[in-house]
């Protein structure tokens, strides 16, 4: 089975390349993965017929209690038949349905063969929340496939609508799934059928919110607008998404359910009221409409509801007629959508009034759709007929609820067989006044798909004793009657059969009587549900927009005075409320005098920075915050975390340069004098809050410390230092997802500087700064003279300075002398002596890294530190000769440092999969020739891949904050001309 799952998902990967080199015959290739599993399911019948399962389960998160678990039983079986088979027919039906121009037509294919794969996996799911996964992925793959045409503002809106309604609908039913596995103990979904938890007020409201999740998938009232507007996808994706897959995921959850939850309040009300009402509301609606499509998706709202009212009803019988009814609704709607597409194809329009002569133009395609019809409005001998017959018997037989939505049903039955006539009528018959309607020949592969499923109703309908074994598989969940109900063709002429007449004369009449129809129809009409949606959003949007205007006001000193105000009021409320000073022991002032004296200083520099006017001074007084920060852990003895801090705070002051740069040299804010004064308090409170906060939560610790077992397990590791091991080993998780947050703001520091492309390639030539070397402009190959700009090229044809990823241009510093700056800075712009140092000191510094980087298993250090550390060696260059120099020194563009530092964590934490879990530790132990013993372990790798990370993040910003805004710089510089002029 989840071999079965994954093809699908792994073949959609490769639906692209596929259909870019086949064209629509990809879609064959495609419909494999969904065959195999059909077939598979039918050799699996006589198992599960007989009430057997199958099963397949992997521990996946077993402290959560959460399995990769698997179960094919009666249900499960049926609902795998109709997605395969219908996903099968569906994607050949596409390679005549579309054709090789068709827009994005490969992602259009992995998206239906990846929703197969996803609604695949959502009935096989025996764990809760593999069951909710699947359920949002057939929600996202969904959203996917109803914005197909993109550029469409109707396709947009829909997507988003559909995505809006059912996924907030799949979040209410994730927080009812915790709700009842934290009542049954386990969120295997078998174990929870075998034995439910006992009724309660908690049980009570898991049902209502699991309920919630399932209404809104289905499409049942209030959640029913989304559907009909989903009708702006393609024609196939309306045929398996919205009548034989996606919508019936909801019914599947509520036939799922049933057998252990039926009786519990409000389970039964609560289906029936909604389903019926449904049931009647979309049959009307749909008489209204003059699209086909609409017509059939106002149509299939309708039928939900009524499948809902026989799955909610939680009865053998009723169980038996829900299940047929399952089938029967996937065999008739899905050609019904397909025979429509086949009409739109032909004839460019589904627009019923513009349709006329249809039925002897295209006389195989109106026979397929009127079998398919007649199956819906129940008509004998098919199989709708058969299990509609079920259902009103079913429904006769039960409770008094039972009988008040048997009479809903047979309306909504008599609606079923109105709206069926009309779209017959309007699809099909030649109609007075309005001219024949031209369609070009159908092929017999095009009208193969919708043809099988029709006559499946046919065959099914004589033949549905055959079912019998497999349906009441599942109905035998159920507590039997006395005299259960048993599938046949004919039960002779009885009440049921007399309600199905009712229906059909009733449905006659209502076609017959359109006119009148429409006009009650119209007068009755209230305000549309999309347009309250519609509605509900902006007027969501407009209180955002002044809650918005209310609190930003765009000024961060505001922001931190809010913040910082009101984290202040909360401790000190909890601090006066409890006073949890009590018992805790008084705090130290210092361990040792020189933590008195740096404290003291650093406080010092702390409160000069509230008087400061110039930003650099600013910048300055806060580093030096940091640097006795530092000194304190020296102090402290944490070398480490005062290594971290130095090399931290260092990179973050060359940042603040870089950037004060382009920003004036004066605050810009003017605050009067008490504004200034009420500040100042507030920013000394919230750190006198701090420090109390922490005092007290240190007094008050209960438990051991966790420093002794971290010392402990680094030690039985044969290792020394506490700090790394924990950083790569022990808090690896955490490392990780601090490495790709540092990724990602990198990513979006250097994407607000590179408004266009990062590379540039086609800029304008830039002049030199006036006194710099003539020599010294842009070569971009715009100037008279030069040669065009070339191709782009392969990372192994890029020059130095393109695979830094520099501006282009950069070249134009001379290869062959030993300093950059030579030929591209002023002598009044140089500083031998820097520049000198930076190229003495920056291979050593780089080695320093790389000590540091491997000796953190025993000493000071780490992949972080050594990044850094790195990286100033870098900043070193650039700051000493400028962005050629920085060329110079890095050849390769940092974004490669970055991927790579990322690859190699996350391989270093998926390797440990082969052990069981991820991020498993492993140590290889050996003899080098030359090193000698020698030991490896997935730690040092993992800090390889930090490493290289951290030292990509600041090569980046060097770039974008250095070299870029040099390069602006040297733009907006006047040329020598004018200069001159």
């Amino acid at each position: 089975m989840s071999v079965l799952i994954l093809c699908h998902f792994a073949l959609a990967l490769f639906a692209a390349p596929l259909v870019r080199r086949w064209g629509t015959r990809a879609f064959l290739v495609l419909a494999l993965p969904p065959a195999a599993a059909g077939v598979w399911a039918l050799t699996r019948w006589s198992t599960t017929a007989a009430g057997g399962t199958d099963t397949t389960e992997w521990r996946w998160l077993p402290a959560y209690h959460v399995d990769w678990a698997l179960r094919l039983d009666a249900l499960a079986e049926l609902m795998v038949l109709l997605a395969a088979g219908v996903g099968t027919l569906v994607l050949v039906y596409c390679a005549s349905y579309f054709d090789d121009r068709s827009r994005q037509l490969g992602r259009f294919a992995g998206n239906l063969l990846a929703f197969a794969g996803a609604m695949l996996g959502l009935v096989l799911a025996d764990d809760l929340v593999l069951l909710y996964i699947f359920w949002e992925l057939t929600t996202v793959f969904s959203y996917l496939l109803i914005g197909q045409t993109s550029d469409h503002k109707r396709n947009r809106r829909s997507a988003l609508q559909a995505l809006t309604v059912t996924a907030l609908g799949g979040l209410t039913m994730l927080v009812g799934f915790l709700l009842l596995g934290h009542e049954a103990g386990t969120y295997r979904i078998s174990a929870i059928l075998a034995d439910p938890p006992p009724p309660s007020a908690a049980l009570s409201a898991a049902v209502v919110l699991i309920l919630v999740g399932a209404l809104s998938k289905s499409a049942i009232w209030p959640f029913s607008l989304w559907l009909p507007n989903a009708m702006a996808a393609p024609t196939p994706v309306s045929a398996y998404l919205h009548a034989a897959a996606m919508v019936k995921a909801g019914i599947y959850l509520v036939a799922r359910l049933a057998p252990a939850f039926a009786e519990i309040t409000p389970w039964r009300p609560l289906l029936l009221v909604l389903g019926s009402l449904t049931m009647l509301l979309g049959g009307w609606r749909a008489l209204r409409m003059n699209d086909l499509k609409l017509v059939l998706a106002y149509g299939t709202v309708s039928q939900l509801g009524f499948l809902t009212v026989l799955a909610g009803a939680g009865g053998h019988d009723t169980g038996l007629a829900a299940t047929a009814m399952i089938l029967g609704h996937a065999l008739f709607k899905a050609p019904l959508f397909l025979v429509t597409g086949i009409v739109d194809h032909a004839t460019g329009t589904r627009d019923l009034r513009k349709l006329s002569g249809l039925g002897r133009r295209l006389p195989a395609v109106c026979a397929v759709a009127v079998l398919a019809g007649a199956s819906m409005a129940a008509v004998p001998p098919l199989l709708g007929f058969a299990a509609k017959e079920a259902a009103f018997q079913t429904l006769l037989d039960g409770s008094t609820g039972d009988r008040w939505a048997l009479a809903a049903a047979v309306a909504g039955s008599a609606l079923t067989t109105a709206y069926t006539l009309r779209y017959l009528w309007g699809a099909f018959a030649r109609k007075p006044g309005v001219p024949d309607t031209g369609a070009h020949p159908v092929p017999a592969a095009f009208l193969a798909p919708p043809a099988v499923l029709a006559l499946a109703c046919l065959v099914l309908g004589p033949g549905v004793p055959w079912l019998e074994d497999l349906l009441g598989a599942y109905a035998a969940q159920f507590p039997a009657p006395d005299h259960p109900y048993h599938f046949a063709l004919w039960h002779g002429v009885g009440l049921a059969l007399g309600l199905s007449a009712a229906a059909w004369a009733g449905g006659v009449l209502l076609f017959l009587a359109s006119g009148p129809v429409l006009r009650v129809g119209h007068a009755l009409a209230l305000r549309s549900a999309d347009r309250v949606f519609g509605g509900m959003l902006l007027a969501l949007e407009r209180t955002a927009l002044q809650c918005t205007g209310l609190v930003q006001r765009g000024s961060l000193p505001a922001y931190l005075v809010t913040t910082m105000s009101v984290v202040l009021a909360g401790q000190i409320a909890v601090l006066v409320v409890d006073e949890p000073w009590t018992g805790t022991p008084a705090p130290r002032l210092w361990d040792h005098p020189t933590q008195a004296g740096v404290a003291l200083l650093t406080c010092a520099v702390a409160l000069l920075c509230l008087g400061v006017r110039r930003r650099m001074k600013a910048v300055v007084l806060a580093g030096l915050t940091g640097y006795g920060t530092a000194l304190l852990f020296v102090a402290q003895g944490a070398p480490d975390l005062a290594l971290t801090q130095f090399c931290v705070e260092t990179v973050s002051m060359i940042v603040y340069v870089l950037v004060l740069r382009r920003m004036p040299v004066y605050f810009e804010e003017n605050f009067s004098r008490w504004r200034r004064l009420m500040r100042m308090p507030v920013a000394l409170a919230g750190g006198a809050a701090v420090a109390v906060v922490l005092w007290i939560m240190a007094g008050h610790r209960r438990a051991e410390s966790a420093g002794a077992a971290m010392v402990e397990e680094t030690a039985h590791h044969g290792l020394k230092d506490v700090v790394a091991t924990i950083l790569v080993d022990l808090r690896a998780w955490d490392t990780m997802g601090e490495s790709a947050v540092l990724a990602a703001a990198a990513v979006g520091v250097t994407s607000l500087i590179y408004l266009h492309r990062r590379t540039d390639a086609a800029e304008q030539p830039v002049l030199p700064l006036p006194g710099d070397h003539p020599h010294a402009a842009l070569r971009t190959g715009d100037e008279p003279g030069t040669a065009p700009p070339t191709a782009p090229r392969t990372a192994w044809q890029a020059s130095r300075y393109e695979s830094a990823g520099l501006p282009s241009g950069d070249e134009g510093a001379p290869e062959r002398t030993w300093l950059a700056a030579s030929a591209t800075l002023a002598p009044e712009r140089r500083s031998l002596v820097l520049e000198v140092v930076a190229r003495l000191i920056f291979h050593p510094v780089l080695v320093l890294s790389v000590y540091l980087l491997l000796c953190a298993e025993n000493l000071p250090g780490g992949g972080f530190v050594a990044g850094l550390t790195a990286g100033v060696a870098f900043i070193a260059r650039y700051l000493a000769g400028g962005r050629h120099e920085l060329a110079d020194a890095v050849r390769f563009k940092a974004g490669l440092f970055t991927g790579l530092g990322l690859f190699l964590s996350t391989a270093t934490a998926l390797g440990g999969l082969g052990e069981g879990t991820v991020l498993h530790g492993w140590t290889w132990h050996g003899h080098l020739p030359v090193w000698g013993d020698a030991h490896l372990s997935t730690a040092v790798l993992f800090d390889c891949g930090v490493y290289l990370l951290v030292l990509g993040v600041v090569l980046d910003i060097v770039r974008a904050l250095g070299a870029r805004i040099d390069r602006q710089i040297e733009r907006a510089a006047p040329r020598p001309e004018e200069g001159r002029a």
